[in-house]
């Protein structure tokens, strides 16, 4: 799955425990209609990979949707969701615009010359 948008918010990099496990999010905004602020979190080795980016860039996001378990002190069972990165790509905000030829101004035309009413049009509508 991919998220695409602009890049809103870099986080820092966390370290948490003492095997050094390593955690840093990023929130991309979305650019539809109905705007969505994803927060997306990229852990270990995959930290390093947001160096290269900066608040306002447009950006592909590769994820993986991560679902947990955990049980309360009480003994409820709660559920956890995250989204977790594993690619980023920097993309370009017109990629395709510059593929469509310039239309010509509306002057660069000639007017029809004297048309005949009696001339058979053979245009199906």
């Amino acid at each position: 799955m991919e998220v695409q948008g602009r890049i809103k918010v870099i986080g820092e990099t966390q370290t948490f425990g003492a095997n050094g496990f390593r955690k840093r999010e990023i929130v991309v905004t979305t650019e539809e209609q109905y705007p969505q602020h994803i927060m997306v979190e990229f852990v270990q080795d995959k930290t390093d990979l947001l160096n290269n980016y900066q608040v306002g860039q447009q950006v592909k996001v590769n994820i993986n949707l991560r679902g947990r378990e955990w049980v309360n002190p009480q003994g409820e069972t709660k559920y956890f969701n995250s989204i977790q990165g594993w690619r980023i790509e920097a993309v370009q905000a017109d990629a395709g615009a510059g593929n469509v030829p310039p239309v010509p101004p509306a002057d660069a035309f000639e007017p029809a010359g004297e048309l005949n009413k009696e001339d058979h049009d053979d245009l199906p509508f």
